[in-house]
């Protein structure tokens, strides 16, 4: 009867890791400069272009646990976006970002995500200098495909 309910618990435990939800999540850091034009009173300093170091936490769905996106990978292919971007403005190693919000940049990524790996949930959170930032969480479009 023991080694009975023991087995019932051991196989319950299995069951429930083999349905846990996983994800994996990298960090990067990229320079930035951009500004807020509508900073309200009190921080109307803001209004003007200044740099930031930008801090990147990216958090992805994985559908099994044997590196079904490998991390190492997944952060360099991150990094390359932001140093090989050459548009207006944007020709050296410093993101010019305009007036663009820590939501902003994390939308701006998450097009990317979503076209690269679909049907994955994840969450996005940039900050400023690692001291304020957003979290923006985007779900799968997966409708039961993995």
């Amino acid at each position: 009867m023991v080694n009975e309910v023991e087995e019932r618990r051991d196989q319950a435990i299995k069951e429930g890791v083999s349905k846990a939800s996983k994800l994996i999540w990298v960090t990067f850091r990229k320079e930035g400069i951009h500004k807020y034009p509508g900073a309200p009173e009190g921080v109307e300093f803001l209004q003007y272009p200044h740099r930031h170091i930008f801090h990147f936490r990216v958090e992805i769905d994985v559908f099994h646990d044997d590196r079904d996106i490998e991390f190492i990978l997944f952060k360099r292919e991150l990094e390359r976006l932001y140093s090989s971007i050459e548009t207006e403005g944007n020709t050296g190693p410093t993101l010019e970002l305009d007036y663009k919000s820590c939501e902003m940049i994390a939308d701006d990524l998450s097009e990317y995500i979503y076209e690269k790996y679909p049907h994955r949930s994840f969450t996005i959170t940039v900050s400023e200098d690692g001291e304020n930032g957003a979290v923006c969480s985007y779900e799968s479009n997966n409708n039961g495909v993995h």
